[in-house]
């Protein structure tokens, strides 16, 4: 489980494979300092098992289902991802209840300035779009954010100077990819009302 403050932002060292499967090597010193062979990590929001770790590098494989429903094939080496290693009991819960199991892949449609931060609309596919509300929360590339607008093709964020600079979202592009997940609690209910 995570709840989407990232801890770091990682670097992409090498990211070898192909369709059938990769191999992805991420330099994230503090979330190396944390875990351990085995143990759960969000990358970008999706969640992966640490395979390896050497010096501050973690190795991780991502096959064909996970390339499939997130953005982690389309990165190339140098490029910075979110870190959050697994909640552990008695850590505070900062975001929201997250599992890193991405829903879909959406786009960045615009970032705009506002004020000291930034106003970012997001294009999400209809099957995560069903489950976004206002002043709701949703998670973006694995960063636990509240839902400031909505319209019939996405939604829209109101980020803070603090989440711009320790995440990748002060980065971000129109054009861009991002791993969304939704609220699961949605999920369940939705699940549990009689058809």
């Amino acid at each position: 489980m995570f709840t989407g403050i990232v801890r770091e932002k990682g670097r992409v060292a090498a990211l070898t494979g192909d369709p059938g499967g990769i191999r992805l090597l991420i330099e994230g010193p503090e979330t190396a300092a944390r875990v351990a062979i085995g143990d759960s990590v969000a990358i970008s929001g999706c969640c992966l098992t640490v395979v390896a770790l050497e010096n501050g590098t973690l190795s991780f494989d991502a096959v064909p289902e996970t390339l499939a429903r997130t953005s982690l094939g389309a990165l190339a080496a140098g490029e910075t991802v979110n870190l959050e290693s697994a909640v552990r009991a008695g850590e505070p819960l900062g975001g929201h209840v997250m599992q890193g199991h991405v829903d879909g892949v959406g786009t960045a449609r615009s970032v705009e300035a506002e004020g000291d931060g930034r106003r970012i609309w997001f294009d999400a596919p209809e099957p995560v779009l069903r489950y976004v509300v206002e002043k709701g929360s949703i998670a973006v590339d694995g960063v636990s954010l509240t839902v400031a607008a909505l319209d019939d093709e996405g939604f829209a964020v109101a980020l803070i100077p603090h989440t711009l600079a320790e995440t990748t979202l002060g980065d971000l592009e129109p054009g861009q990819p991002v791993n969304l997940e939704a609220d699961v609690l949605a999920k369940y209910v939705e699940r549990l009302l009689p058809r």
